[in-house]
């Protein structure tokens, strides 16, 4: 069951987490029924969603890893996606969208071909040449540190489709309700910690909301390897 805006304590506006690592913990507590399983695996979306990632995995006793995603963009129209692509070769591709648009094939390719060096360039970065995990048959819960538009995590769920996992669990600290409940109908569950009425902005809702470094990345992923 999520929780909305009346939540108990000092889950109040104007912060309800203190910062990621705070938020990866409570939103823990509503997963615990995947705890110390070999068949469950965490994806952090890069970057913010990482540090939530890392303390979900850690209370859970899962494997951590990051499943980045690119939006294909309509060329000329950058903001509109006609598709996406994502760790570990899935690709994702609105046909309708493409031929509504008349957008040529091989204009299509040339925005594949960027976004897959961009991505390649941002997995190096991350994963460090570490073999991308085996997520057929398993259960994947997905994680970020909120959801606004939820585009992203939308096309991550249609990317990690293609990679056959057994179940797809979308879970956020925070997220709009319509966003939530759109994404229900995608994976096969959702788990919003907090869903309330009005999100205009992710970050207000925690106290500490930097930004996430690339370096810092690195090195959750790498002591998530590593167990240290």
């Amino acid at each position: 069951m999520q929780s909305n805006i009346a939540g108990s304590g000092r889950n109040q506006i104007p912060h309800a987490f203190c910062d990621r690592a705070e938020a990866g913990g409570l939103l823990a507590s509503r997963l615990h029924r995947f705890g110390q399983r070999d068949d469950v695996v965490v994806l952090a979306l890069p970057r913010g969603g990482v540090p939530v990632a890392y303390q979900v995995a850690q209370d859970l006793g899962a494997p951590l890893d990051v499943f980045t995603v690119r939006k294909l963009g309509v060329p000329g129209h950058e903001e509109f996606a006609m598709g996406a692509i994502a760790s570990g070769g899935a690709q994702v591709l609105n046909f309708e969208t493409v031929d509504m648009l008349r957008i040529p094939r091989a204009s299509v390719f040339h925005v594949v071909d960027e976004e897959r060096r961009e991505l390649a360039r941002r997995e190096r970065l991350y994963r460090d040449h570490r073999p991308y995990p085996a997520v057929d048959g398993k259960t994947v819960i997905l994680v970020d540190d909120g959801l606004v538009t939820g585009a992203s995590m939308l096309a991550a769920v249609h990317a990690l489709r293609q990679k056959h996992p057994a179940r797809i669990v979308v879970a956020v600290p925070v997220g709009a309700p319509d966003v939530c409940d759109l994404l229900r109908r995608h994976a096969d569950e959702v788990v919003c910690y907090l869903t309330p009425e009005r999100l205009f902005s992710v970050g207000t809702w925690y106290e500490d909301f930097s930004q996430v470094g690339d370096l810092e990345v690195r090195e959750l992923l790498n002591r998530a390897a590593t167990g240290s």
